[in-house]
C-alpha cells in the first residue's frame, strides 16, 4: 500500500508539494508517522526536484515547516493531556509514576538535546514531541531546537533524495543514519566556528 502511495504522490506534479507537506506534518503531530513514509516522501520529493519536477528550493521550505508544525502539534497534544493520560493507557507498555518520574527529569536536564536528535529517528520523533508537551518542556526552549533539527533534517533530507537521483530508492532505506550523520556534522562544524571565534 505505501509502494501505491509513494507512486501517487509521484504522478502529482506540483501538487507533491501538498501530499508531502501534510505527511510530513501528520507523521508526528498524532503519532501517525508508524503508518506514514514522511522521511520517504521527503527524499521522492528531492528526486522529484532532480528531475525538474518541483523547486528544491521551495522543497526545502516546505519540508522544515511541515516538520516544524508536525513537531509543535504533537507537543501541544502531550501538554493537553499530560502525564495522567499516558499513566492511564500507558501501563500497558509499563509506564507507572516512578518511570515517569524519571521522564520528567529526563526532559527537564536534556529536553532540547533529545528534541533536536529526535528529529533524525523515524521511531523517536513521533513520540519526543508528544512526551515533551506532556513534561512541560518550555516550549520557547522546545521550539529553538525544533526549529533547529526540522530546518537541518528538511535540507538534509531533500538534498540527499536531490543527489541520489535514480538512485533515491536505496539511499531511502538508509536516510536514517545518513541525516543523523549530517545532523552530527553540522553540530561539529558550528561547535568548531563557534570556539574559534572566541579565541
Amino acid at each position: 500500500m505505501i509502494d501505491h502511495f509513494i507512486q501517487w504522490v509521484g504522478s502529482l506534479g506540483t501538487w507533491a508539494y501538498l501530499a508531502i507537506f501534510l505527511v510530513v506534518s501528520l507523521e508526528s503531530a498524532a503519532f501517525l508517522g508508524f503508518f506514514m513514509p514522511g522521511e520517504t516522501l521527503v527524499v521522492l520529493g528531492g528526486f522529484l526536484a532532480w528531475r525538474g519536477a518541483l523547486d528544491v528550493r521551495i522543497l526545502i521550505v516546505l519540508v522544515a515547516a511541515a516538520a516544524i508544525l508536525g513537531d509543535s502539534i504533537g507537543y501541544e497534544m502531550g501538554r493537553r493531556l499530560q502525564k495522567s493520560w499516558l499513566l492511564r493507557y500507558g501501563h500497558r507498555f509499563g509506564m507507572n509514576e516512578a518511570r515517569w518520574a524519571k521522564v520528567e527529569s529526563f526532559f527537564q536536564r536534556h529536553g532540547g538535546k533529545t528534541v533536536f536528535l529526535a528529529r533524525f529517528s523515524a521511531f523517536f520523533r513521533i513520540l519526543v514531541p508528544f512526551f515533551a508537551g506532556a513534561a512541560r518542556l518550555d516550549y520557547g526552549h522546545f521550539l529553538f531546537f525544533n526549529v533547529l533539527g526540522g530546518t537541518i533534517w528538511a535540507i538534509g533530507s531533500v538534498l540527499i533524495g536531490y543527489l541520489a537521483g535514480e538512485s533515491w530508492p536505496i539511499v531511502a532505506q538508509r536516510i536514517g543514519r545518513a541525516t543523523l550523520l549530517l545532523a552530527a556534522g553540522v553540530i561539529l562544524l558550528a561547535a568548531f566556528v563557534w570556539h574559534r571565534r572566541r579565541r
